[in-house]
């Protein structure tokens, strides 16, 4: 190595200082070294709240209290801490170990721990608890005070049901694992922590029903996130995008909600739950395809017209793929297909347009992407007028001018809503994206464009995974008595296991007899049961 090159890395060493070797360890015995230690680390910011007291008639033995503004509950440190401090350690002092004192007479807080490093000192510290320092003592206590404001629960924008419960995520990790168990009252249900991000330290929790749920699966959910090595986790789409099996994929193998009650259905399956503190947001893994057709109303009304509604689901699924490309094909190489009165309509509407259908379906679409984009990003007193009138006047006057057909102006607005009528975002979006690839093959080959299209996405699908859970189940592999809560959706008497593509340690959900009987029935069964013991007798 040259000299230049040595002395260039010496003078970049010399710049940035090793953070090990900067960072104090321990504790110093010392209160005015600790506090002048934790100004300059914190710089000295103005939201770090240190409050010294003196605890005895020796003015030299003094405490700090020391918080983070808009972080903690204040009531709690005034009323609790403060205020308890300064009335009766005087005479609880006497000859007791000071340390004693303030752990089992003084700190009145519901949870409090002794801490003797800095690192576990700050990360408290900046999750909202209160640092009590002692002089002469080379430990810290660390008082739960976590509070501040907080956005209250309320229903969720993005998952509206029209029965069931009312109640969405908040940002707050602890709000929403005790959402979770007020539906779920069960020692069973097991919540691991930990903190994930070197810079943010993001807390961040797994919750599964222990007893039910996979033992593989949730190692395998530990693994994944200890292998996480961010900078920073900002939302649960940063853990998302790096614990799936495959991140380069249009298809989601990781599901999310912000509805309390659907957490807790995944869960009585046999699933994971990942709960990311600042989004309300929570992953759910392992996630299968028919899983994100699916909704928590679906087990709240009456079995037959929820699978009709998952029906029309996959039809519109189906429509927002292949329905502009089955338009192209139909109109570039089939026309046979189309009755002839409906030939001649659509070929006078064409007959002044200048491009072929596959540029009309292409104009079309990126131009309802774009007012799609648009309403999302506009303020919401302007985003749906803006939304409605650009779709009027733009499928108005592109008519007029002669540049599309009326015909695909309908087949791209009927694409449009039925991507809109999915339930899931993630899964329309990549129906959305896979559409353009079917409408090219579609102006290449017509149906056999199609068809070729749908068997490569479906070798696609059957060979995803997520965790070790085939992405296509119970469908491919075949499962049949998961088939009734797949697409159809049978009745909740019936459900009397638990989905065994999961492999669940409890595979027993609910009794066998179950199934209502009326009255009269019912009583004819009692008097025939007991019929037979007297004959057994």
């Amino acid at each position: 190595m040259s000299y230049r090159k040595l002395r260039k890395k010496i003078h970049y060493k010399e710049q940035i200082p090793d953070s090990a070797s900067d960072t104090q360890k321990s504790i110093d015995t010392s209160i005015t070294e600790n506090l002048n230690f934790i100004k300059q680390k914190t710089g000295n910011s103005p939201d770090i709240i240190i409050r010294t007291l003196a605890i005895s008639h020796d003015p030299k033995v003094s405490a700090a209290i020391i918080h983070v503004d808009g972080l903690v509950d204040n009531p709690t440190i005034n009323e609790f801490l403060v205020q308890t401090m300064e009335d009766s350690v005087q005479e609880k002092l006497q000859d007791e170990d000071l340390f004693t004192v303030f752990t089992e007479k003084v700190v009145a807080v519901g949870s409090l721990e002794t801490v003797s490093d800095w690192d576990t000192l700050f990360q408290s510290l900046l999750s909202g608890d209160t640092v009590i320092l002692l002089d002469g003592k080379n430990e810290a206590l660390i008082a739960s005070t976590r509070g501040g404001e907080r956005r209250p629960v309320e229903q969720s924008d993005s998952e509206i049901t029209l029965r069931g419960s009312k109640e969405g995520f908040t940002e707050s990790i602890n709000t929403n694992t005790a959402l979770v168990r007020r539906i779920i009252k069960n020692p069973n249900l097991w919540v691991e922590s930990m903190n994930l991000g070197k810079q943010t330290n993001t807390d961040l929790s797994i919750m599964y029903i222990n007893g039910i749920v996979d033992e593989d699966i949730v190692k395998e959910v530990r693994q994944r996130l200890g292998r996480v090595d961010l900078d920073a986790i900002l939302d649960s789409g940063y853990i998302e995008q790096v614990i799936e099996d495959e991140s380069s994929g249009l298809f989601p193998t990781v599901t999310h909600t912000e509805r309390p009650d659907a957490v807790a259905g995944n869960l009585l399956e046999g699933r994971v739950a990942i709960f990311v503190n600042g989004t309300p947001h929570v992953l759910i893994v392992p996630a299968i395809m028919i899983q994100f057709f699916q909704t928590p109303e679906d087990y709240y009304v009456r079995f037959p017209i929820s699978t009709l509604i998952r029906m029309l689901r996959v039809f519109m699924f189906l429509i927002s793929l292949i329905g502009p490309a089955f338009y192209v094909a139909v109109t570039t190489f089939h026309q046979e297909m189309i009755p002839t009165d409906l030939l001649v309509i659509i070929a006078s509407q064409t007959e002044s347009v200048p491009f072929p259908a596959i540029v009309e379906a292409l104009i079309m679409e990126v131009t309802f992407e774009i007012l799609r984009e648009a309403g999302l990003r506009m303020p919401n007193k302007i985003s749906a007028t803006i939304s409605i009138v650009g779709a009027l006047v733009i499928g108005q006057g592109v008519i007029q001018a002669g540049i599309v057909s009326p015909a695909m102006v309908i087949v791209v607005a009927t694409t449009a809503i039925a991507s809109l009528a999915t339930p899931n975002y993630d899964i329309a979006i990549s129906a959305r994206l896979l559409r353009f690839a079917f409408m090219l093959g579609a102006a290449i080959a017509g149906f056999y464009g199609i068809i070729l299209g749908l068997i490569m996405l479906i070798v696609h699908l059957v060979s995803l995974r997520s965790f070790g859970i085939p992405y296509m189940a119970p469908f491919a592999p075949l499962i049949p008595k998961s088939l009734k809560d797949s697409i159809m959706r049978g009745p909740i008497w019936s459900f009397n296991e638990r989905p065994k593509s999961l492999n669940p340690q409890n595979r027993v959900r609910q009794g066998t007899d179950q199934k209502p009987l009326p009255p009269i029935k019912r009583g004819m069964m009692r008097a025939e049961t007991k019929e037979g013991d007297k004959n057994e007798s």
